[in-house]
Order: structure tokens, then sequence, then C-alpha cells
């Protein structure tokens, strides 16, 4: 179990397009069409990372109580699928059923979104606002498999009721820890 930190990329960076295969629906879905209105969570996640199994039912909590406050919410796995094939789409739709995400679960087969969001680990969290520039990065909260702190979300909770209020978070956004993302080998 690898412990990989997030990137932290810039607060304000403007969230880069996409168009990927939603593995439950079957559908090309876009960053465009499933925005939110007042915001949007992307979440970088795969099937077989403990981090992000011991953080998955929050996870599922989360979407639901917040997209009723007009926060859509997105799932990407970005592991290559073929040294990794528990992370490939047919396993995604099984994980997406039997986790019952309310959100879709897009597969970015090429890692180029991976690449563009400079995601590094599973989960890696971003907020964004309205206009799709960037409120939030980091972790869900300081649970961690293993370390007996119980997982509530708090940290995104906290910056998601910040943007919902529009209020500035001044809370220090700490970078997730999770397995590192499953890079292709350059051919």
């Amino acid at each position: 179990m690898a412990n990989t930190p997030s990137n932290m990329l810039p607060l304000g960076t403007k969230a880069p397009s996409f168009n990927l295969l939603d593995t439950v629906s079957d559908n090309l879905l876009s960053l465009q069409n499933l925005k939110g209105k007042q915001g949007t969570v992307i979440m970088f996640i795969c099937n077989h990372c403990p981090f992000v199994l011991h953080v998955n039912n929050q996870l599922v909590k989360i979407a639901h109580d917040y997209s009723k406050k007009g926060i859509s919410f997105i799932a990407i796995s970005s592991n290559d699928a073929v040294n990794y094939p528990q992370d490939g789409p047919e396993k995604m739709t099984i994980q997406a059923k039997n986790e019952q995400y309310p959100f879709p679960y897009l597969y970015d087969e090429s890692q180029d979104v991976a690449k563009a969001y400079d995601a590094a680990c599973t989960p890696d969290i971003y907020l964004f606002d309205a206009d799709l520039k960037l409120n939030y990065r980091g972790q869900l909260d300081d649970s961690r498999p293993g370390n007996g702190i119980p997982v509530t979300g708090d940290d995104l909770r906290h910056a998601l009721d910040c943007l919902i209020e529009n209020k500035e978070n001044t809370q220090l956004q700490k970078p997730s820890i999770g397995c590192n993302i499953k890079w292709k080998t350059p051919s």
C-alpha cells in the first residue's frame, strides 16, 4: 500500500474539459454536461485501492447530501487496466453498482484527463465552483486505513459548505494520501 500524496493543483485553476465513457450508462459524458449549478466535485478513484475502499461509503453519503444543494459529483478511474485488470471498465461497472454510486464512474483509458488534473493518487479530490475554477483540492478527512480515525468527510464537507455559503475556506487544505495512479508504461 503506497502512501502517495496528491499534487495540490493551484487554487483558481480552470477545470480541464473531458469527454469520457461512463461505465454504468455506457455513454460518453462531458464535464460541461455533468457540472453542477453550485459546484462540481471530481474524484480520481479506482476499484482496488484500500484508501478508496476505506472512504467509499462516505463518498456516497456526501454525494447524496450535497447533490440536493446543486453540487455535481464525478468519479474517474485512470488506472492502467492492462496491468491492473481489476480496474478495467467491466469491473468499474460492477463496483459502481455494488457501491450504489449516485454519480457517474468514468473511465480515462488514455490517462490524459488524470494528467490534465495533475492527479497523483486514489482518492484525489477536487472541488470546482460554478465557473469551474478550483476551490478545494486534497483529502476527504484525516482518516486512513488502520489509523483508527473515523471516516467523516469533514474536510470536503467544510469546503462544500464554504462554497455553497459563499464563505472563504480558511482551513488548511491537506493533500490526499492514497495509492499512486497506475500509469501505463511507455511502449
